[in-house]
């Protein structure tokens, strides 16, 4: 490994092969031959340079590098759930404290110091009690428990680009992509019906008296809500929808729940995007970052909500590894660091600066109907109707050494997501970068 793929977490990237390279390439043909095929096909053709898939080594800060030893900068960050980038030192130092300690426990019979401190720190985010789980569509499942359990209504009402997760409960909700949801249909939730995501201001009127509609039939018992559709192509709804939103869900009688997996904990620029636009949810289901890298999720709500759960036979929602006490560690120094080192508001400030520079590198001549969208780190870039395509934009920055992700129904859509503690001539260099892309196809 040559001296210039060492990383500090903080570094330009520096490319020694093409991308993907030969060592990343044999990795991916042994993955191949173990891995269930997923996709539009079965079928699989070795990678190739320009393909945008390469095979992580080690990551540290905003560094990735690869089998071939080439050194990237993250601007993806696990799909956003790297608030504090890879391998943080302080989540570190929580995670060699604590395995000194204690590895596992026996979930709510016995339960772990750090587990309770852990949710006492959430009661005090949230405003009340919840529990435990390993993944973003874990913490939605059991959202949807609740809601039943609460209002003893099976029906649910989702919008059409929402992503909650692939397990069962959430499956259902899935309004991202048909095919997903298609072939298990059978299996899922029949009483979940779908209104569209207001992408603009336009649209609120219109989404509004859908949701009324579905809400007025009685049998709804929870609207599942992302507070920016993430996913889906990083829309932010318009200014005052969520409140309307929450006002029609009490008005009748179903829980408003706020997937805050991806948005929350400083990703979009506040704790809570949804309470922060004058929605206080009912429930609020919290993940991806949560942990710091480690695989932790919670479902959070009002208390005379969680005392649903509350019944005289036994109903539970909980698994083995459920709030583990190394994941609880890790997650306990994350929103120790997000707090004391102000990452949440530094998120909101940087990424305005970002987005707004993202703007200003748009040449004069590219076609109208391009828009960078999102709040705080997490934006989404929409090229419009240009010759360049995000898959292919997302590619060439990749063999520029720039990580990031597609988002969009189409994967129409850009997704940047870097580490909150990014720093900021690594925004400036990728911004160059971009600007390069785009001056190319002009």
């Amino acid at each position: 490994m040559s001296s210039r793929s060492v990383a500090t977490g903080r570094d330009l990237p520096a490319l020694e092969t093409s991308v993907p390279g030969p060592a990343s390439c044999a990795w991916l043909e042994r993955f191949a031959a173990v891995a269930a095929p997923m996709g539009p096909s079965a079928a699989w053709e070795p990678p190739r340079a320009g393909s945008g898939t390469i095979v992580y080594r080690e990551g540290i800060g905003a560094n990735v590098i690869d089998a071939d030893g080439n050194r990237f900068v993250d601007f993806a960050a696990g799909f956003g759930s790297l608030l504090l980038g890879h391998r943080p030192p302080a989540v570190l130092g929580a995670l060699e404290a604590q395995s000194g300690q204690l590895w596992q426990s026996l979930g709510d019979l016995h339960p772990s110091d750090v587990k309770i401190l852990l949710l006492e720190r959430l009661a005090r985010l949230v405003g009340g009690p919840g529990m435990l789980g390993q993944s973003g569509a874990d913490a939605l499942s059991a959202a949807l428990k609740t809601a039943a359990l609460h209002t003893g209504r099976s029906g649910v009402v989702a919008f059409r680009g929402a992503y909650h997760g692939l397990s069962y409960g959430p499956l259902a909700l899935c309004g991202l992509r048909q095919s997903y949801r298609a072939p298990f249909l059978a299996q899922l939730n029949p009483s979940v019906s779908f209104v569209d995501y207001p992408a603009r201001e336009a649209d609120s009127p219109r989404v509004l008296a859908a949701l009324r509609h579905e809400l007025e039939g009685g049998s709804v018992g929870a609207v599942v809500f992302e507070p920016i559709l993430g996913r889906g192509g990083v829309w932010v709804p318009p200014s005052g929808f969520a409140r309307e939103l929450r006002a029609l869900c009490h008005e009748f009688g179903a829980l408003l729940v706020a997937d805050e997996v991806w948005t929350g904990l400083g990703r979009s620029g506040e704790w809570l995007f949804a309470a922060a636009q004058g929605a206080v949810p009912d429930v609020v289901c919290l993940g991806k970052g949560l942990g710091g890298g480690m695989p932790i999720s919670a479902c959070l709500g009002r208390a005379e909500v969680m005392a649903a759960w509350s019944r005289e036979a036994e109903v539970v929602h909980t698994a083995t590894f459920a709030g583990s006490p190394l994941a609880a560690a890790a997650a306990l120094e994350t929103l120790a660091q997000l707090e004391s080192r102000s990452l949440v508001e530094r998120s909101r400030r940087v990424g305005a600066e970002l987005a707004r520079a993202l703007r200003e590198a748009f040449p004069r001549e590219w076609p109208l109907g391009w828009e960078v969208r999102g709040a705080g780190l997490m934006l989404g870039i929409d090229l419009g109707p240009s010759r360049l395509t995000a898959p292919q934009l997302w590619r060439e920055l990749l063999a520029m050494g720039y990580i990031s992700s597609l988002g969009g129904g189409r994967r129409e859509c850009l997704v940047l997501t870097p580490p909150l503690d990014i720093d900021e001539p690594l925004l400036e260099a990728f911004v160059a970068a971009f600007a390069d892309r785009l001056r190319a196809h002009a």
